[in-house]
């Protein structure tokens, strides 16, 4: 698979000269069914085709701009690294892909911008988060998404506990528990918590606090939520140190390094889900306080623009709408069409891409979460 980060969400946001392709569809990430998946690439493709010739481009110019794709489909090794959908981009002399965690609909744009509005569920706030590994033979930071995660380097920190302490400290000295004590106040397990114990703990300490600093760093500005994955001792330790806000209050206990990142990514997952459904919630509830003042709005029309303009600080949109029209920056007027007209913009995906470059915050919801008469709603700026 491929990983989508956010320097590649923004080179897709750079108009190209002429029309766009913008190609999703669910994949499978092995067997027989790859072959299927074959075939409604070759298909969609025709459908590109055949949406450009509607536009105005010429057969042999359409045939030439997906030839590269074309090429995909009697390329084994790239069928073979597939994940659950495939985003393709296509423009003159440029061909873009992404092999991601996310099934999508069935989906051929061609306009004069790639369309990334299925994207936005692997980019936005609603779920990015961090996972700290704990243990004596080695720390990791994990950044992670709903779908994917990936290692951070931690610099200028020891690589292990045991390498910080410099010495052999038996692994069964270490598989401490909290209990009910308060923070800071972790007791060892089946032992009286003597002197040894309490230069252990304050040298377990010095080092979290290094490795504090080393996080706070590496998250400095940000709002991701933070799972720590270890023995209860340790953890309880970390807290201790810890200086970074969003720091979750539940943990994964035991010693991560017997388990893969897959596993310790479905843990995490679980306890941060509930913190990100929660602040979809409240980003619809902030959008109903404020509705019927100028500080909100579901007029697409006033939308665009703002969003535009970097005005837009909250942003919710449906998943599966599309709106298509014109936007002309200098006039601010944004022109709404039934149906898709060659030239037309897909307006949702355009206020979306927007308020993310501006640092806004998306979310892409269902009907539940949106006005009853309109796809979108945005909270704006001050």
């Amino acid at each position: 698979m491929d990983i989508l980060t956010r320097q590649s969400f923004q080179s897709l946001m750079v108009k190209n000269a002429g029309q766009c392709v913008s190609i999703y569809m669910p994949t499978h990430r092995g067997g027989a069914q790859t072959r299927e998946d074959v075939i409604r690439l070759k298909n969609l493709l025709r459908q590109a085709e055949e949406h450009l010739a509607q536009n105005g481009v010429r057969a042999p110019e359409a045939k030439e701009l997906v030839e590269p794709a074309r090429k995909l489909l009697e390329d084994k090794p790239f069928w073979q690294y597939m994940g659950d959908g495939l985003a393709l981009f296509l423009a003159p002399k440029d061909l873009r892909y992404y092999r991601l965690p996310l099934r999508f609909e069935e989906l051929v744009v061609v306009t004069t911008h790639w369309h990334v509005k299925p994207l936005l569920p692997l980019l936005t706030e609603d779920g990015r988060f961090c996972l700290l590994t704990l243990s004596k033979k080695a720390v990791r930071l994990l950044s992670c998404t709903r779908h994917h995660w990936r290692e951070v380097e931690l610099r200028d920190v020891p690589k292990s506990l045991g390498e910080f302490l410099r010495f052999d400290v038996p692994e069964k000295h270490l598989q401490f528990h909290a209990g009910g004590a308060t923070r800071g106040q972790a007791v060892a397990a089946g032992r009286g918590g003597g002197p040894d114990e309490a230069l252990e703990k304050n040298k377990v300490l010095e080092y979290f606090r290094q490795l504090d600093n080393g996080v706070c760093r590496l998250l400095n500005g940000q709002r991701a939520p933070l799972v720590l994955a270890g023995v209860q001792y340790l953890r309880g330790i970390y807290r201790e140190a810890n200086h970074y806000a969003p720091l979750m209050e539940e943990g994964i206990d035991g010693n991560p390094d017997g388990r893969s990142d897959e596993e310790l990514h479905n843990l995490a997952w679980r306890i941060v889900e509930p913190h990100f459904l929660k602040a979809r919630d409240d980003a619809a509830a902030q959008f109903r306080q404020l509705a019927g003042t100028e500080r909100a709005s579901k007029d697409l029309r006033k939308i665009v623009p703002a969003a535009y303009q970097g005005r837009v600080g909250l942003l919710l949109v449906g998943a599966g709408a599309q709106c298509w029209g014109l936007f002309q920056p200098g006039s601010d007027l944004v022109e709404l069409h039934p149906d898709e007209r060659p030239g037309d913009q897909e307006l949702l995906d355009f206020a979306a891409t927007h308020a993310l470059l501006h640092g806004g915050a998306v979310y892409a919801v269902g009907p539940d979460h949106l006005p009853d008469d309109s796809p979108v709603a945005a909270v704006f700026r001050h």
